[in-house]
């Protein structure tokens, strides 16, 4: 590339100088001479010093946005989903219920504390990408171990920036949220890309098989004693709590093991058969990825448990429960995603504020009479809670460990230890 050197000559300096009287009659110009030469560039001082547009986000409706990559490269497919969240990025990426999604960030400014292998909610990122509008150039953190950019890359998830993101957020609110495909590869047209996104769905599909675990295990780490809270309500009898891993959260078993619960975690497809034969105190359904419609058998499953041990669904444990009752459940325009939801508890009056995550909500309208709605979300008044007290169930469609997010609901735990105590007690 050629470059420009211009010359800039000053005639007669002297008369550079300013007159003296504060009203001029005549004043005294310099006159400049510019000219320019063509030179051959430097290599390596030729190229700017920012990084340019090298990638695409490409959405069903045909709306195309240039962006620049970070983390890994290639060509991606999933669902665009807005999160709310203002902190709390890493424990989003290594939520399992964030499958086969493009996650944008509506807090503009991500990745200035880095990552660091504590916070983790799972032991690997089960998202399709990230889409935010800046990467910090720099970490402050005395937790933080390596960049986003650099953890993205090294477990072959994509990343986006410099993207209008409260544009595509007004888009998803506007037409709902949108599937859509991430490239760095110049080799693929848009056209191409729409194709893509037009022919991909995320409805119907079962995305719980592919994050649920293997094999059965047993959980013991509770939380961190720097990082625990609310211990009233504790008087140390230990209940023993069998979690179906749909996509669950650590913070969830970390929370139930801070409560004295001894936890067996089991694979989606466990049959309930096997779960009664321990004889646990209570099981929770735990939460996890996409349309509840889409796993039958883990329906079939909740069916089988339902009034012989008390149960606590969240999220996708939530919406099972419903239909497991007879209830329907129906995908949302844009769903809820982010640490700052206003939920009512309805037997208290209290307003939580909620992490939440899902794009499915239970149709209370679809519930058999018993059955209890205990908690309303205050932005659009979907179902947040159930309860059905003659089979010992309680449910949130809700995160009450949150990670991230506020604590408000954590005391949902305590309740769930309440009532296997009251059924134990009883028995």
């Amino acid at each position: 590339m050629a470059t420009a050197a211009f010359n800039l000559a000053l005639i007669n300096p002297s008369t550079f100088i300013l007159p003296k009287s504060p009203n001029p009659t005549k004043l005294r110009v310099c006159t400049l001479r510019c000219s320019s030469a063509t030179t051959n560039a430097v290599p390596g001082l030729s190229e700017r010093p920012w990084k340019t547009s090298d990638a695409r986000l490409v959405l069903e409706d045909g709306s195309i946005w240039r962006a620049k990559s970070f983390g890994a490269s290639g060509t991606q497919v999933g669902e665009v989903v807005f999160n709310t969240s203002l902190t709390g990025y890493q424990e989003i990426l290594t939520d399992p219920s964030y499958a086969g999604q493009f996650v944008l960030m509506t807090n503009p400014h991500i990745g200035n504390t880095g990552v660091n292998f504590d916070d983790e909610e799972s032991k690997q990122c089960f998202l399709g990408g990230l889409v935010i509008r800046s990467i910090s150039i720099s970490t402050s953190n005395w937790r933080c171990a390596e960049t986003l950019g650099d953890y993205l890359a090294e477990r072959n998830i994509m990343g986006i920036y410099d993207v209008d993101t409260r544009a595509i957020t007004r888009r998803l609110r506007q037409d709902g949220s949108l599937v859509g495909v991430l490239s760095t590869e110049e080799s693929k047209t848009d056209e191409e890309l729409l194709e893509m996104s037009r022919s991909w769905d995320i409805v119907g599909v079962d995305l719980i098989s592919g994050v649920s675990c293997k094999e059965p295990y047993e959980w013991v780490d509770k939380t961190n004693s720097e990082w625990e809270f609310n211990y009233s309500g504790r008087d140390g009898e230990a209940f023993h709590v069998v979690a179906y891993d749909f996509g669950i959260k650590h913070n969830i078993l970390r929370r139930l093991a801070s409560h004295g619960c001894k936890i067996t975690v089991v694979p989606s497809t466990w049959p309930a058969s096997e779960i009664l034969k321990r004889k646990p105190d209570g099981v929770l359904f735990s939460n996890g990825p996409g349309d509840p419609s889409a796993v039958p058998y883990a329906v079939e499953t909740v069916k089988e448990i339902l009034g012989k041990v008390p149960v606590f669904g969240i999220c996708m444990g939530h919406q099972l429960l419903g239909q497991a009752l007879g209830g329907k459940t129906f995908k949302m325009k844009f769903g809820h995603h982010g640490g700052n939801h206003p939920v009512r508890n309805l037997r208290s009056g209290h307003v939580e504020i909620s992490a939440q995550n899902h794009n499915y909500a239970v149709d209370p309208a679809s519930l058999p009479e018993g059955v209890e709605v205990t908690h309303v979300n205050l932005n659009d008044g979907s179902c947040a809670g159930l309860a059905y007290p003659a089979q010992n169930i309680m449910s949130l469609q809700y995160h009450p460990e949150a990670s991230p997010g506020p604590r408000d609901s954590d005391y949902a735990f305590g309740e769930f230890i309440k009532l296997m105590k009251k059924v134990k007690v009883n028995a």
